[in-house]
């Protein structure tokens, strides 16, 4: 149990008044025993009780943290509490400033570097919140505004564009330029759990709200819409949580397929939608599938999605994945080895929220654990995160070994997997192979070039782009690899 020692969130004063009077140590102090609840012990002693609190002048709160990467955690994953939790304390003129111990590695002495981070709060009069806690509407200066709810950190410019992705983000880009001016409305993008869809839609509010700073853009979860329609028909304030909604210029809903089967949610939503759409304002959804797989969604409702554009998300190829993985190290200052990077690529295939996690897992290792970032590495931590744990500590395969699975199976020499010629009956078998090596063989692609007569690595990723793209586009191919994959598997 964590005991600050302080006054409780019961006690802590919310005076604008009281709080000028605070030191920087009992601000934060005061600051903390509301975030504890919201984030629980473990996460707390990982994430905040490193932090030291510096000074506090003019509501400008500055705490110290550890290094760049774990402000770029907090400001991805706690933005929202701390946002609260500042203004809670210093008053609606609260804001926070980060101090960064930068270690330059040369033997001198770390130095810092100092982020201010804006998050004023307008005053809020009895707002609607969502699970969060987060006010929905507020009113400041005698002009209703609204809390966006958007993350500023999901952007088109870490959005990692791909084959996979391309027409998606262009209609998005589009939607932000014009909002609801365009054919795009309402616009609904699809796809599986983790590639990239509340990144896209909220890159799309983000990209409005610079493009635009005067539109009221408002994001919400279909979860906590639901929510918090549930608290309004209990309170008798449906009207009002309609009228909230129908006053956004852009409405974002996340995740609405959790609409099947609510009847009541639904009825509502549908008059917010003709609401919006017939005031020409811009309507943003998310979904897991296509509206039409939507069981349980009214046939009125399912009518006014088709009426704008319906975009899929598609798994991402070989390359989009090399450029995520790249990217989300980059950001941190961490430069990996092209065997490691290539690794990730080639092994973590099923979507981009556990290729994240694996980028981000290594960045903990190697910012806190103080762990180089090796091959080893990147193999332990894939086979502990990922579904290929198995394939990955017990199914490896010498280069030799599954050349001559390959040869076998189209009848040719192993010798003629060395070839460059472009014939199909040679190329085809010669890519598989080299991508099958790079997948499941227990050495560099490095080394697997040389052992394809002494090609260059590049020879190799050529390949794997090129097998991964095929497998997308055509079903047949897939359950060919699939089926070399479980021929392979039966080895040994």
């Amino acid at each position: 149990m964590i005991d600050l020692k302080k006054p409780s969130v019961a006690t802590v004063p919310n005076t604008t008044a009281a709080n000028k009077q605070q030191d920087h140590v009992t601000a934060w102090q005061q600051c903390l025993s509301l975030i504890i609840p919201a984030v629980g012990e473990q996460a707390f002693q990982t994430w905040f009780q490193p932090i030291v609190p510096i000074q506090l002048t003019d509501n400008v709160l500055v705490i110290q943290v550890p290094n760049h990467f774990f402000y770029e955690w907090l400001e991805e994953h706690y933005v929202h509490i701390l946002k609260r939790a500042i203004v809670q304390i210093l008053g609606l003129q609260g804001k926070l400033e980060y101090s960064i111990v930068v270690d330059q590695n040369n033997g001198k002495q770390p130095y810092t570097l100092n982020i201010p981070q804006n998050i004023q709060a307008p005053p809020a009069q009895r707002p609607l919140r969502n699970s969060m806690g987060q006010g929905v509407v507020v009113s400041g200066g005698g002009k209703e505004l609204f809390d966006s709810n958007l993350n500023p950190r999901y952007t088109f410019s870490n959005f990692i564009e791909g084959e996979c992705n391309r027409l998606a983000r262009a209609a998005g880009m589009s939607v932000a330029s014009k909002p609801g001016f365009t054919s795009f409305n309402p616009f609904l993008v699809y796809s599986g759990v983790g590639l990239g869809k509340t990144h896209l839609i909220q890159a799309i509010g983000n990209e409005i709200q610079r493009l635009h700073p005067r539109h009221q853009i408002l994001y919400i979860t279909s979860e906590d819409f639901i929510a918090q329609f549930v608290d309004a028909l209990k309170l008798g304030e449906v009207r009002r949580f309609v009228g909230q909604f129908q006053k956004a210029d852009t409405l974002i809903i996340d995740d609405v397929q959790f609409f099947a089967g609510k009847d009541k949610s639904q009825e509502q939503f549908f008059h917010i939608f003709n609401h919006l759409h017939q005031n020409g304002k811009q309507i943003i959804m998310s979904s897991d599938c296509a509206p039409k797989d939507i069981k349980g969604l009214m046939d009125r409702l399912l009518s006014r999605f088709k009426w704008g554009a319906t975009i899929d998300l598609q798994v991402p190829d070989y390359q989009t994945r090399t450029a995520i993985v790249q990217t989300k190290l980059n950001a941190q200052g961490i430069q990996v080895s092209d065997d490691v990077v290539d690794f990730l690529a080639q092994h973590v295939t099923d979507n981009i929220r556990t290729l994240e996690s694996v980028a981000t897992t290594l960045a903990l290792h190697y910012t806190i654990g103080k762990s180089a970032l090796t091959l080893e590495l990147a193999k332990s931590v894939v086979s502990k995160l990922c579904n290929t744990a198995e394939e990955l500590s017990e199914k490896r395969f010498s280069v030799a070994q599954i050349q001559q699975m390959v040869a076998e199976h189209y009848y040719l020499k192993v010798s003629d997997l060395f070839s460059s010629s472009r014939k199909p009956e040679l190329a085809v078998p010669r890519q598989i192979a080299m991508y099958l090596c790079a997948q499941f063989s227990d050495v560099s692609n490095k080394v697997i070039a040389s052992q394809f007569g002494g090609k260059d690595q590049s020879a190799i990723s050529h390949a794997c782009k090129a097998v991964d793209k095929k497998m997308q586009k055509d079903e047949t191919y897939r359950k060919l690899i699939g089926a070399l994959k479980a021929k392979l598997s039966n080895l040994r």
